[in-house]
């Protein structure tokens, strides 16, 4: 974790930002821009991590401020240990400690399964496609979320306004089911990290084969269809 600032002045208005994101050249990215932002108005102090342990700790960590706006991305390596598998985990962490914090999401997802869960569970105040993403649109999401509006990118209005018919969810523990699954791990093993019994992972795992039309029942076909609908 590092910290910048543009040079301080008593007279700017101090707001904390916290970037989390495993590309570093992204990480630069957002920095520049932001920096761009009305300098004569605000002072920015910019925390930076680059996985979901790092961003974790740094959340954690009491000598943390908290912070006004964080930039988060959705498809990071996990904290199996804390639960934190993604960056929809560390902004609901982010959110349960500074509820005033303003989340933006980012993420290369674009079925609306996935864009739909996102909004409904983590309600973001910013919501961005990468494909989407140029230094300009990012000045204007920030500008939307520092105003107090919400900022969705072209494609998620796009995504969202398709026939809701087509809308699938699932809850977390199916989330670290499916996982859990893709790194190999035994369900008579899951319990371990997922707190349901043997029991009810198996009877998760046929609805989910049922819910996902994986007519074979192979663990692995599962998996295939589950992650082309960005569930996990």
């Amino acid at each position: 974790m590092t910290t910048d600032s543009n040079a301080s002045d008593p007279q700017l208005i101090k707001k904390n930002i916290l970037i989390v994101d495993d590309h570093p050249f992204i990480i630069e990215g957002y920095k520049n821009a932001i920096t761009r932002y009305h300098p004569n108005q605000y002072e920015f102090l910019i925390s930076q991590a680059h996985d979901c342990k790092s961003g974790y700790d740094l959340i954690e960590d009491e000598k943390t401020p908290h912070f006004d706006v964080a930039f988060l991305d959705i498809s990071m390596p996990a904290y199996e240990e804390k639960d934190i598998f993604s960056g929809e985990d560390l902004a609901k962490l982010i959110l349960k400690k500074m509820p005033n914090c303003k989340v933006i999401l980012l993420t290369m997802y674009t079925e609306l399964l996935k864009i739909k869960t996102i909004i409904r569970t983590i309600k973001p105040n910013g919501l961005v496609i990468k494909n989407d993403l140029t230094f300009d649109e990012l000045l204007f999401a920030f500008d939307k979320v520092m105003k107090n509006d919400k900022y969705y990118s072209q494609s998620v209005q796009k995504i969202i306004n398709q026939s809701p018919h087509n809308s699938i969810e699932i809850d977390e523990f199916d989330k670290q089911i499916l996982f859990h699954l893709s790194k190999g791990t035994l369900v008579e093993d899951m319990p371990q990290y997922i707190p349901i019994s043997i029991n009810a992972i198996e009877k998760r795992k046929v609805s989910l084969k049922e819910l996902l039309k994986v007519k074979s029942g192979l663990d692995e076909d599962l998996l295939k269809e589950a992650k082309s609908k960005g569930l996990f």
